[in-house]
């Protein structure tokens, strides 16, 4: 409940409502709830809003327990002002508490010793950078920790961050992807998206369009192949069929459009091929997402990030989740940004949060996502 996150806290939204008290819910199950870890994102974009919106759909609390790393200040102040009821025991992150068992469905794990302005207009800050970073810092660590540690996570799901805003903190990040994989020591990472009617994964992410021909290389391209093929068997498809895009207009039309289809993709394509992976191509972009969408292909690899992104957007926008594959930890996210455009307005929705966790607690259970070659 509101009232009693910020009377935890010491912090009472201005026009607090006392609230009645609800019962926590406890699923019978022969495994234990896994632990979930969900970062708050950049407080002034929609991310505390749609955390607020998931925590207040009761099933959670019979699936998973819930761990938020964020500011509680900001997390009731946003409840509060969306007139939702979620419950939550507040500890601060730093403190002896927070390394203690704590036996709660709903934990807010705060970061008080960031300043912010409630209320203030959405955009990117040096204090959000600095929070939201904080907060994943800690989420990742807490997902190293060893079995049976007190805050061990079984997964983490990330809220938006603004790439912005942590440039102005001083950190030069171009993702989450890429600071996953350097704090798990990940040997191969990819990033991955799953949707009601697309799944997806990148040979390159972050990356200016300009440089994206000097980086592709043969491994480049087989890592989402290989990677890929993984995901899909996690998920629960036994033979994947997997289609690879070209990098040019028609995949190259046999060399009069650029080379990279011949001398990079088809042969990582050849090498997948004799690994034992059912996967094709490579085919036009603008054609191929077509026949995956009507349930030919179980997976596309794309070359660039916008090439994989906007159909995934188009067809799945409030059900997508990214995923990072390669990592020894389970890390999924909703698929949107920041959005500081509709921030602070009550229009975010938090399907995609939902899904992300969906997936997070659905993979946590297997446990999916560990593969063998992360460092």
């Amino acid at each position: 409940m509101i009232e009693h996150a910020v009377q935890r806290s010491g912090s009472v939204p201005h026009g607090a409502r006392a609230i009645r008290a609800t019962p926590s819910y406890h699923l019978p199950m022969s495994k234990p709830r896994p632990t979930i870890g969900i970062t708050m994102g950049d407080p002034l974009g929609i991310g505390p809003e749609v955390v607020v919106r998931t925590l207040a759909d009761p099933r959670y609390a019979r699936t998973a327990r819930i761990v938020i790393y964020g500011q509680n200040q900001v997390l009731a102040w946003n409840a509060e002002r969306l007139r939702m009821e979620p419950d939550w025991y507040r500890v601060a992150h730093d403190s002896d508490r927070a390394s203690q068992p704590i036996v709660t469905d709903t934990v807010v794990l705060d970061f008080p010793e960031f300043e912010f302005a409630l209320g203030a207009l959405p955009g990117p800050s040096r204090s959000g950078g600095l929070v939201s970073k904080a907060c994943v810092e800690e989420a990742i660590a807490d997902a190293l920790r060893p079995v049976g540690d007190p805050r061990r996570l079984d997964a983490i799901v990330t809220g938006p961050i603004s790439k912005e805003s942590w440039a102005m903190a001083g950190f030069r990040w171009p993702g989450h992807t890429e600071l996953l994989a350097h704090r798990t020591k990940a040997k191969r990472c990819v990033m991955g998206f799953v949707s009601p009617r697309l799944r997806v994964t990148l040979a390159t992410a972050h990356l200016p369009l300009m440089d994206v021909r000097n980086v592709l290389t043969i491994g480049r391209v087989f890592d989402p192949i290989d990677l890929g093929h993984e995901l899909c068997r996690d998920l629960g498809i036994a033979e994947p069929r997997i289609a690879v895009c070209g990098l040019n207009p028609h995949a190259g039309e046999h060399g009069l459009f650029g080379d990279e289809e011949e001398r990079v993709i088809r042969p990582a394509i050849d090498v997948a091929r004799r690994g034992g992976i059912d996967v094709h191509g490579p085919f036009p972009g603008d054609t191929i997402f077509i026949d995956a969408a009507a349930g030919k292909w179980d997976l596309v690899v794309a070359m660039y990030h916008d090439q994989g992104l906007i159909p995934v957007k188009l067809l799945g926008w409030d059900k997508a989740v990214n995923v990072t594959i390669g990592l020894p930890i389970v890390r999924t996210s909703p698929d949107h940004g920041t959005a500081f455009n509709i921030a602070g307005q009550s229009k975010a929705s938090e399907g995609s949060m939902k899904a992300a966790l969906d997936l997070a607690i659905d993979m946590a259970r297997t446990g999916a996502g560990r593969l063998a070659d992360a460092g």
